[in-house]
Parts: structure tokens; sequence; C-alpha cells
């Protein structure tokens, strides 16, 4: 598993799924000739992304951003739709740094669309319960409010599945919420309660973009998705915390990106001076 130290702050990236979406969809109206020689396609035109939670480790509480696909929640037909070539394996990862995901304090959610969000609930015996059952779950109270209410366009990935059996844990911010190192941030963009994560400690700073810049591929401020509910929200939420970001020689961390788990560029965002590769 990768990992990153942000000042006494340990990221790690764990197994959460890995969806195929398509490419065309993931950069709008971006032409295929452009954003393929970066990012490549397979022949169905789908682009790898992973779905893989950040495990965060600060003062002696555990703290995951995102949840996975979830394992078994997916008819075949949205396996096939979306792609998936791995479902969740967080229990695994887990095991490996000696843990339960009953030991998870926060569950962080910059969004609550299905592939970040499929992970909060498992299916036992007929019902379902939260994979987290002693975790306070943290997300924006307008994503929360559009969860439970979704409209015509988000009602397909706005599931119940997925938040009635967790819907007592959840802690919704408004504009900002704070513990410690970490930050979240209500956006926008993406989707209409799209939060971001800034982490800072001992002079480091790492920015969790989640969908607003999901590959680092986009992190040219155009190149949004045609996923995006509020693409102008996107550019502009982009311009500000990109520009934050390399000023202050920020590391960007990913969730979905199937080359990088996190990358840091100059100062004028133009050459990549330092990385951490996703194994494959």
């Amino acid at each position: 598993m990768e990992t990153l130290k942000i000042g006494s702050v340990s990221l790690t990236w764990l197994t959460g799924g890995v969806t195929n979406m398509d490419g065309g969809a993931m950069f709008g109206v971006v032409p295929k000739g452009l954003w393929s020689k970066k990012y490549p396609a397979n022949e169905k035109n789908q682009i790898e992304l992973p779905t893989d939670p950040i495990f965060i480790q600060m003062n002696g509480k555990n703290i995951l951003v995102e949840s996975g696909l979830g394992m078994g929640k997916l008819t075949e037909k949205q396996l096939r739709n979306y792609g998936v070539t791995k479902e969740s394996e967080l229990e695994a990862s887990f095991e490996l740094l000696g843990l339960t995901p009953e030991d998870i304090d926060y569950v962080l959610m910059t969004h609550l669309h299905f592939d970040h969000a499929c992970g909060l609930t498992k299916y036992v015996d007929g019902t379902y319960i939260s994979s987290f059952p002693n975790a306070k779950i943290i997300t924006s109270q307008v994503e929360w409010d559009e969860m439970r209410r979704p409209n015509i366009r988000s009602k397909n990935t706005y599931w119940k599945e997925n938040w009635e059996a967790i819907e007592t844990q959840v802690v919704p911010f408004e504009e900002k919420w704070e513990l410690e190192a970490i930050t979240m941030v209500h956006t926008g963009s993406h989707s209409d309660g799209h939060s971001i994560l800034l982490i800072e400690d001992e002079g480091e700073i790492a920015i969790h973009m989640a969908d607003l810049m999901a590959t680092h591929v986009h992190q040219n401020v155009l190149w949004v998705m045609a996923y995006d509910d509020y693409p102008m929200t996107s550019i502009a939420a982009k311009q500000k915390w990109l520009s934050l970001g390399l000023a202050k020689n920020a590391w960007f961390t990913f969730y979905h990106d199937a080359f990088y788990r996190a990358v840091k560029w100059d100062a004028d965002g133009k050459q990549m001076v330092d990385s951490i590769k996703r194994k494959q």
C-alpha cells in the first residue's frame, strides 16, 4: 500500500475497487485526440478509474476518506455498465494494517455519488447495515440533503441503499468542517454539495480535490467532466484551489487516478516535480 506523510499525519491508500468509465464523459468537451494521449482508453473508449479510499492516521484517530465501491452491492447490469473489474477489498486492507472497520472514527465523504458511497453500507442477512458502525460520517449539508431527495438527474447516483442504514451517523456541515490538521470545504461543482479536503501539518500541505480533479490529467482547469452538474463552478473552484496549492508546494492526492496516488507540480503547474505512483 502506498503512503504519504504530511507532517505527522499519515495517508495510506486502500483497495476500494476499480471502474472503467466512458472517457468522453470523463473529459467532457475535450477532444479524444487530446485527452487519450495523456490517459489511454480501452477498445470500448473506457478509462480505468480506481475507487481507492485514503486512510488517515492522526493523533490516534483513524479516518477514512471516501468508502469505495463496496462488495456485492452492484447488479450484474451495473457491474457491466460501470466497467467494474474489481470490487472493494477494504476489509483485507484494514487487516494488513491490523485494524477492522469498527476501528474507524470518521469517514469523510467529499460527495455521495455511488462510486464513493457504496462502501458505506453492506448487505447482511437480507438487510443493509453500516460498514463503519462506530464512525461519524462527515459530508456537506447540501450533499446530504440531495442524497435523500435526489432530483431527476441525480437519482441515478444517490441511492437509498447507501444512506438509510447510516443516517444516524451522518454529521453534516455548512461551509467548512475542521478536525485538527484536516479541513473540509464545501465547493459545489461536480455535485452541488461536493467538498474538498486540506491537510496541513508542520508546514506541509496536501489537497484532496476529489472529483474536481479526478485524475492528474484533469489539472487543466478547463478539462471538466460531462458528469459535473455545474461545470463553470468546477472551473472556478479548480482555478482557486490549484492556485493555492501550487503557491504552497502542495501534494495533490487522488481517489480515481489509475497512475498516481499523489503528485506535486512546480509553481507554474507545468512540470510534475514529485509523485507517488499507484502500484498495479
